[in-house]
């Protein structure tokens, strides 16, 4: 599998014929709709077994290969030259598929309102082959310890016929909103916490959940030793009756973390007790604040880096968005919020407003910016197959378990792709 960047001035069948492939392969892939105009700046995945590599200035063959993990004379062999001519500027090397690592994905479901849509039923249908878990968000707890529960519809048909396992999330939801009273009210008395564990185990084994996975979030930081305490003593049950427990932590970066989304997460201690932890690494650009990347690959390593040095790698999830936002400039703190899209929808936007796609290369983010037809300017951050692929690279360099998308509904063809060729997929059910 290819990426490639489309610059001024080339077609769609200038770029086939360069990869030997065909207009409507890198089309029907990249779900590019009819006539096939392109974006400049835009990133293509080219469906090509392997991929090639464009010489640039200072390339070496043995630096080329070993970047790929390739023995440079197996290179020169693969592409019929000599180990020791030059290196033209421009010249294309086959690179074969590499070797992949194994790896668990999650992703997350969240219906809205009272039935599952059909956009989310196909949606689900279609990544399922892609999935070791797919996480029903979720079992909100009540202050008696019941627990309000979503719909499902064919999920759990689905699941099963992908061998998918199905994950429980267990939220402190009140009223659309993370609540840390709730949390409270729970995490200080006992008894509730007993008959919750009891209300989980029983739906779990009705509705057919392997893993339950706690999503607290907002607890008052003076509740961190509670919250631990409630893990450990959810894990021996959850472990006693077959399950396996997973939890969802905020995107730390050192143990001293102020604020209280992050300081009831205690990484050493929940690392010890879960399964594995699902790393919430998205939404520094989000909906009610200012315009940035919502998963910028800088921040998102500062994360990894603590969270390894506290638990082991192959415990972690790297949570992953499928999605962007536009914002509206100038941004206004408590004004209107920036409107969610899916990758195709930010490149088709790109394209209806005839401006070019540009990359923050710190970011590792793709981002454009236009004038709409009442005179207001906007900017767009989003995700695209360059965006994706860092995250794969970050998985790789750190041996970590998987990736966590939040979460499906929105199209992002490109990922599913460059996933399976990135990675095996570990399927559990």
């Amino acid at each position: 599998m290819q990426i490639h960047v489309v610059k001024a001035g080339v077609t769609l069948s200038d770029i086939a014929k360069f990869y030997n492939t065909t207009e409507s392969a890198i089309a029907s892939v990249n779900a590019l709709p009819a006539p096939y105009t392109l974006v400049v700046g835009e990133a293509l995945v080219i469906p090509i077994v392997g991929s090639f590599y464009v010489v640039k200035e200072g390339d070496s063959l043995y630096q080329i290969a070993t970047r790929y993990g390739l023995n440079y004379l197996e290179l020169a062999r693969i592409n019929n030259l000599s180990p020791w001519q030059p290196l033209n500027i421009g010249m294309k090397l086959y690179i074969p598929p590499l070797p992949k690592a194994n790896i668990e994905v999650n992703a997350y479901a969240e219906p809205v309102g009272d039935e599952v849509s059909d956009n989310l039923k196909n949606s689900v249908t279609n990544v399922a082959p892609y999935l070791t878990y797919l996480a029903t968000f979720s079992f909100q707890v009540r202050r008696d310890g019941t627990l309000r529960r979503p719909p499902l519809d064919d999920f759990p048909t689905i699941t099963r016929n992908n061998r998918v396992i199905l994950m429980m999330v267990v939220t402190n939801l009140e009223e659309g909103l993370f609540s840390g009273e709730l949390g409270r009210i729970i995490l200080e008395n006992e008894e509730l916490q007993n008959t919750l564990i009891d209300n989980i185990i029983n739906t779990a084994n009705e509705l057919n959940f392997r893993d339950v996975h706690f999503d607290f979030e907002f607890i008052p930081s003076e509740l961190k030793d509670n919250y631990v305490r409630f893990l450990e003593k959810a894990k021996r049950r959850l472990e006693n009756e077959g399950f396996l427990m997973s939890v969802a932590l905020a995107p730390k970066v050192s143990g001293e973390q102020a604020g209280q989304w992050y300081e009831a997460h205690d990484y050493p201690r929940i690392g010890k007790i879960a399964d594995f932890v699902v790393l919430m690494t998205y939404e520094w650009g989000y909906s009610a604040g200012p315009p940035l990347p919502v998963s910028p690959i800088n921040e998102v390593r500062k994360v990894v880096e603590y969270a390894v040095s506290t638990m082991p790698s192959t415990k972690i999830l790297l949570g992953q968005n499928l999605y962007g936002y536009n914002w509206t400039l100038p941004y206004v703190k408590n004004g209107d919020y920036a409107v969610a899209l899916s990758p195709i929808s930010a490149r088709n936007l790109a394209l209806n407003q005839g401006v070019e796609i540009q990359y923050d290369e710190v970011a590792q983010a793709p981002f454009f910016e236009y004038t709409d037809d009442q005179g207001n300017e906007h900017i767009v951050w989003f995700e695209d197959a360059r965006s994706i692929q860092s995250k794969f690279d970050l998985i790789k360099e750190f041996n970590l378990r998987g990736i966590s998308y939040w979460k499906l509904g929105l199209a992002f063809p490109q990922n599913w792709l460059l996933l399976n060729d990135n990675f095996n997929i570990t399927k559990r059910g």
